[in-house]
């Protein structure tokens, strides 16, 4: 190669066999070209065929790719500092040796980084089987995005375009004591002192793959070892970024991941000396980092575990993540405006944590009442020509309840509404008018309120959501009734003499209740027109599929749709 090449692709490689071969033919086939290109690999004492497999490629690519053996050195830290000595290119890209890139990464990210005059470039990433990936900074390509305003601390690993000139300039390199997390100092510090940042966006650039056995460092580290890298890392940013809103945007990330990951499910059950040691790691950091301003960014589940850690509540943060594993998330206490998760220790003196750690600040409510709320009877009463749908619900809320109701509503859900299970109404938005009484009690456990509601059934021939709507924290939440678990009762035929109509209470295929009532002997006319529409219908659709055959095969004999004259 006889000039600096524009990029140089560091890869750190440990017994990545067979994913290496899949990453280093992804480098050598990108589309910027061989000849623009550099890989530097260095081997960290590979016990497995990674040595011989980048021995090979370099003899295939004696111009391209630059192998370094030595022994292993325990992580990704090393290994890369050693490619940073011998690379050339005018741009450093790191790549993980169990990942690959989309073929026109390169060539995208360097093209971006040379119109904007970027020092760090991101190219989307996104993960493979079952990798998960944050994806908030790729809705759009942005050619200045801060670091400080942008979910870019969400993305802090070190799989960027770097402007060398600016990673030489500043001596970044990447500490090789830290057993997990060695990119996030280089990242930090690189985009803190960048110039620019970019984001490329409209083509995925990397793919991040979970190896079948989970073997990635990340999943390997043990607790205190996170521990003591994340702090670490946090310390390192607060040396570069002066106390207030900057600071708290980038390590809002840490105590949202990184140590929210350290009191999870797995905490309940280890040893109570582990606990202490977490909990007191957690306490130091935020002592000294956790503002109210990142306190309330956070969901309100983590925020409280943080809390219950930072105030030495071993027991009830135990109790906290138990409860929720077993029984799902906990009932909101409604107070006026506001709404408080009714989480272990929440207005417990002896430990004296803020309303506001427990308080709802609208993250995820909807998904919380839709996974709280749960059928508890379904029936019909009859009398004379009048029934009656009663049915009693749980709703995961306690307090000020009067405003919950039950309606049955016409029309499906939005799309919008699928995913967390229910929605969130907007201020304008005009409820169902109210039909029928409603009653509401707490559940024998005081965990819940339950709603009785007897709703007479109209007549009409129509399919209708049962849905719950509360008032929550100065928003009404639309909340489909769930009753996959329940048994319906049989449909029921009810009416006036001689215009007898049928109800039946089913469950959709989303696991929904609804009732459907419909005239069982529609007036002659309707039935004549029902009868006309149907084979109309058909016809219609018939037509619609013969045309489009037809228009197909006149295609391919070389016809013209619009003229039927045949292309000469």
């Amino acid at each position: 190669m006889s000039a600096a090449p524009d990029v140089s692709v560091v890869v750190a490689v440990y017994n990545t066999m067979p994913y290496l071969t899949e990453c280093l033919n992804s480098l050598v086939q990108q589309s910027i070209g061989r000849e623009r290109l550099e890989i530097v690999a260095v081997d960290d004492g590979s016990t497995d065929d990674s040595g011989r497999e980048l021995d090979r490629f370099a003899a295939l690519y004696p111009d391209t790719v630059k192998v370094i053996h030595q022994p292993n050195s325990g992580g990704p830290a090393a290994p890369s500092n050693r490619a940073l000595e011998v690379a050339t290119g005018r741009y450093l890209y790191f790549i993980g040796s169990d990942d690959y890139l989309g073929e026109e990464a390169l060539e995208r990210m360097v093209r971006c980084a040379d119109k904007y005059e970027s020092d760090v470039v991101v190219g989307k990433m996104v993960g493979t089987n079952g990798r998960y990936v944050h994806q908030a900074l790729y809705k759009k390509s942005d050619p200045d995005v801060s670091l400080y305003d942008s979910p870019l601390p969400f993305t802090l690993a070190n799989t960027k375009l770097f402007r060398r000139e600016l990673v030489e300039k500043y001596k970044l390199r990447f500490p090789e004591h830290l057993p997990v997390g060695s990119d996030q100092p280089f990242t930090i510090e690189a985009c803190v002192r960048a110039r620019k940042i970019s984001v490329v966006a409209d083509y995925t650039c990397y793919f991040a793959v979970k190896r079948g056995d989970a073997s990635n460092i990340t999943y390997r580290a043990d607790h205190l070892a996170r521990l003591r890298a994340t702090a670490e890392i946090m310390d390192f940013t607060a040396g570069l970024v002066e106390a207030g809103p900057g600071r708290d945007a980038l390590l809002r990330r840490h105590f949202t991941w990184e140590l929210a990951k350290l009191v999870q499910d797995d905490f309940p059950g280890l040893d109570r000396a582990l606990q202490q040691q977490i909990c007191a790691g957690i306490a130091r950091l935020a002592d000294v980092y956790f503002t109210d301003g990142i306190r309330d960014a956070m969901d309100v589940k983590r925020r409280v575990r943080i809390a219950l850690a930072q105030a030495g509540a071993i027991d009830e943060l135990a109790e906290a993540i138990s409860s929720e594993k077993e029984y799902g998330a906990p009932p909101f206490v409604i107070e006026g405006e506001c709404a408080y998760a009714r989480y272990a220790g929440f207005r417990d003196p002896r430990i004296g944590l803020a309303d506001r750690v427990y308080e709802l600040v609208g993250e995820s409510v909807p998904g919380r009442l839709a996974e709280g709320t749960r059928l508890l009877a379904s029936a019909w009463e009859q009398q004379g020509e009048t029934l009656t749908y009663t049915v009693s619900v749980r709703v995961p809320v306690l307090g000020d309840v009067d405003g919950t109701v039950l309606r049955l509503v016409k029309g499906a859900m939005p799309k919008s509404a699928n995913k967390p299970g229910a929605r969130r109404l907007k201020p304008d938005h005009v409820l169902p008018a109210p039909v029928g009484e409603m009653t509401a009690e707490p559940a024998d456990d005081g965990a819940a309120t339950v709603l009785h509601a007897r709703v007479p059934l109209e007549y009409v021939t129509a399919k209708r959501g049962v849905r719950v709507y509360l008032y929550v924290a100065g928003s009404t939440y639309e909340i489909p009734v769930r009753g996959k678990d329940l048994p319906m009762p049989l449909a029921r035929q009810w009416g006036r003499e001689g215009d007898p109509y049928r109800a039946s209470a089913l469950v959709n295929d989303k696991g929904r209740v609804v009732i459907d009532t419909a005239q069982m002997h529609p007036p002659k006319r309707e039935r004549i027109l029902r009868a006309l529409a149907a084979p109309a219908r058909k016809l219609k659709s018939l037509a619609v599929r013969v045309r489009s055959v037809g228009v197909r095969k006149l295609k391919s004999a070389g016809f013209k749709k619009s003229t039927g004259s045949k292309r000469k």
